[in-house]
């Protein structure tokens, strides 16, 4: 199912972004082009390259006026203990969105 130019149903979830927590709902992201990046889970050994990847080109995404997600099934306490003991993940400037309830994930039809 493509989900680009779609409807995004109602969330609110909690998130750790610039050495805070944060709260990210469906209304952060209207109005604006968004990218959401879903991986299974902090600490593991596959998800920091892609996500290092991301967090070297953020910049480049800034620029061209996107704001960019990572979402995964932890807690946001979970995502700044990653953050703050890897220093691949400690270069994310981007905001780390919790989905423990598995809310978002079944919004966007990701969870296998």
């Amino acid at each position: 199912m493509p989900i680009i130019n779609s409807h995004v149903k109602p969330f609110k979830a909690n998130a750790y972004h610039n050495s805070d927590f944060t709260t990210v709902t469906d209304e952060s992201l209207k109005g604006k082009w968004s990218v959401l990046v879903f991986y299974p889970a902090d600490f593991t050994f596959v998800c920091p390259t892609e996500l290092g990847d991301l967090a070297d080109r953020y910049a480049e995404f800034k620029k061209l006026g996107v704001e960019v997600y990572g979402v995964s099934t932890d807690t946001h306490f979970t995502h700044k203990a990653w953050h703050d003991t890897s220093e691949t993940i400690g270069k994310i400037k981007y905001p780390m969105i919790a989905d423990p309830t598995l809310a978002i994930l079944r919004n966007f039809d990701v969870l296998i």
